[in-house]
């Protein structure tokens, strides 16, 4: 079983270095649905962007495999007389990595070129040795003289900013891109369609491959989905953080390394049951995972489907990242296979009305 492809790699580069910020995810999404198309039964679109396609459409018994489609960006938040641009977060985005970070633009017209621009070294002197990016100072620059030669680019108030930062391969072992958060996770849900059709699986429910919207604003896409598909199980697959390297302490942040498995976690949207299927499902296919505790939410889909609809059991299969919410994430080549291969397997184990209540 083949869990990566050289066209699924292929497709992973293409649908990484495509743009689609948060509010702004259509054109990511058509370039997943063109690569699902092959291994799915029929589709849908929701009215903010949400696509999903089914397996095996019809049945009373519905399972949700869900990743997020979105990307944290920034927003043109103010023009000056000099033709300098503020900047207000859309989702996540680190402030402090935004000084030198070349970007794109998105204007009615095209995407026009800019860069965070920063005082140079020798100017921060005395009291200005102590200036830092802080997300009201940090600005953008594109070459113009004044306010209304940036409005003449086609640049204004809400246009969306994105890094430029395309993916790349690291030692051959690392993904590395803007975006793995969690486009990966997408990535994954299409890789377990395409070797359900692939191998020939006939489920004996209806199997739902979501990519929702707007997860970097607080969860939006996978409410509105969740409402609307009306799931039995859920899984979700999302990012986690590699808490070994410099600077994190994994007493705070739980111990979790690149390149040793998946991390499942335990929280009270995760369902226990469910989540005892995952962990019996990867001792009994050999797949290496890891354990993490949330206190209280995951922050991921996942309690958005286990609180909609009167409950949903739901559990959270996370993939170890570097570097979360930058432009250089870092991500296991043999982590995203293990992704792909536990859901896969946990999908073959689960009956139609398969029965999660504890007693």
């Amino acid at each position: 079983m083949k869990l990566i492809t050289k066209d699924a790699e292929a497709f992973l580069e293409k649908y990484l270095n495509n743009p689609s910020p948060t509010g702004f995810e259509a054109p990511g999404q058509q370039l997943w649905l063109e690569y699902i198309k092959p291994y799915i039964d029929e589709w849908q679109l929701d009215n903010y962007g949400t696509v999903y396609g089914v397996i095996n459409p019809g049945k009373d018994y519905r399972v949700v495999i869900e990743g997020h489609a979105d990307e944290i960006s920034w927003f043109v938040h103010h023009i000056s007389d000099d033709g300098f641009i503020n900047v207000v977060r859309n989702g996540g985005s680190d402030h402090v990595i935004a000084p030198s970070k070349r970007v794109n633009i998105h204007t009615p017209k095209g995407v026009i070129k800019g860069v965070f621009g920063w005082p140079a070294i020798h100017t921060r002197s005395g009291e200005d040795a102590k200036l830092t990016p802080q997300p009201h100072n940090v600005f953008i620059d594109v070459g113009a003289d004044s306010k209304k030669e940036v409005e003449q680019m086609g640049i204004h108030v809400g246009c969306v900013i994105t890094y430029e930062d395309e993916m790349l391969v690291l030692n051959d072992r690392y993904y590395v891109g803007r975006a793995l958060d969690n486009r990966m996770g997408g990535f994954c849900i299409a890789q377990v369609a395409r070797l359900l059709r692939e191998n020939e699986i006939e489920l004996p429910y209806s199997l739902y491959i979501v990519n929702a919207v707007q997860e970097e604003v607080g969860l939006r896409g996978a409410e509105m989905i969740a409402a609307t598909i009306k799931p039995h199980v859920a899984i979700v697959t999302d990012v986690t953080h590699d808490t070994h390297t410099p600077l994190i302490k994994p007493k705070k942040h739980g111990d979790v390394r690149t390149g040793k498995g998946p991390s499942v976690t335990y929280a009270p949207a995760v369902h226990n049951k469910l989540l005892g299927l995952i962990i019996e499902t990867a001792e009994a296919n050999d797949i290496p995972i890891q354990r993490e505790a949330s206190s209280r939410r995951t922050g991921t889909d996942t309690d958005a489907f286990a609180y909609s609809n009167g409950g949903v059991p739901s559990a959270l299969i996370s993939l170890p990242l570097r570097y979360m919410h930058t432009t250089v994430e870092m991500a296991h080549k043999d982590d995203v296979k293990n992704v792909i291969k536990l859901i896969y397997e946990t999908l073959l184990k689960i009956e139609n009305g398969h029965n999660f209540k504890y007693f």
